[in-house]
């Protein structure tokens, strides 16, 4: 490692973290986003667990059903904000803001870099609401301290895969319409997997895809960590996904804004 390396890396630090709160300072300048962020999956989840509840079971699990899909609720209220990163990316990207950082003295991957590392503050802060409002409806977690770190961990390795992989999204489309579309897939994922209803009960083709999907073993980890619940193999499956999604969306997105922004 030479001089000038250890020179730069303060200044890129520096760089990334003022750009990440700007990002920040945007999400609270735009409340509106903010609040359905945190109001969907709440919405979401008085509805499942008020109004079809008493219908649904939850299988070989033994579980209440609130305990059952809170979860899941979890991983929506954090994937979807996460998602919404691909149309901060499509904004910067339509209103010149990205021609403006090239002319400063900033390395290229830190801006995509910013828009990552603030949605993955907000969203693991929106999700932590949204477990307090799943508390006054009536989860009750039985998790030790060990078991709220890796909970913790998993909510956020989710929602930083989700956000790489929708700024990598928000490149590669055109328009801010295009980039919101990710985060209807990312928030209609979950109903597809066991988080909402038991893959179990699901007729034979959903089944198979639900069981192998990436959401199934993540909302089964979190749910086995929150619930003391068979964690099994799911941890390390999760883990997997996670890791993989990161690791190929993160470069791939680097690669990508250096070729859209060249010139």
């Amino acid at each position: 490692m030479n001089a000038a390396t250890v020179a730069t890396r303060p200044r890129v630090l520096s760089d990334l973290g003022r750009l990440v709160v700007r990002a920040l300072r945007r999400e609270i300048r735009t409340p509106d986003g903010l609040i359905v962020n945190i109001a969907m999956p709440v919405l979401i989840m008085v509805i499942f667990v008020y109004v079809f509840g008493g219908a649904i079971s939850t299988g070989s699990s033994g579980l209440a059903y609130i305990d059952f899909v809170v979860p899941a609720v979890l991983l929506m209220c954090g994937g979807y904000g996460a998602a919404l990163t691909a149309v901060s990316i499509a904004l910067d990207m339509r209103d010149g803001m990205i021609d403006r950082f090239r002319t400063l003295p900033i390395s290229g991957w830190v801006v995509p870099a910013s828009h990552v590392l603030g949605s993955l503050v907000r969203n693991v802060s929106v999700t932590a609401i949204s477990l307090a409002v799943a508390v006054l409806l009536g989860f009750r977690p039985q998790a030790g301290g060990a078991d709220w770190a890796l909970a913790l961990a998993v909510v956020a390795g989710y929602v930083l895969a989700m956000s790489a992989l929708a700024a990598l999204w928000g490149l590669l489309v055109s328009s801010e319409q295009a980039a919101g579309a990710f985060s209807f897939v990312v928030l209609f994922l979950p109903y597809l997997s066991d988080g909402v209803v038991p893959a179990e009960t699901m007729p034979s083709v959903l089944r198979g895809f639900a069981e192998h999907q990436p959401i199934t073993p993540i909302v089964t980890t979190l749910r086995a960590l929150l619930l003391d619940q068979p964690l099994g193999n799911a941890g390390w499956v999760a883990a997997a996904w996670l890791a993989g999604l990161i690791l190929v969306s993160v470069p791939v997105a680097a690669i990508l804004f250096r070729r859209r922004t060249a010139g």
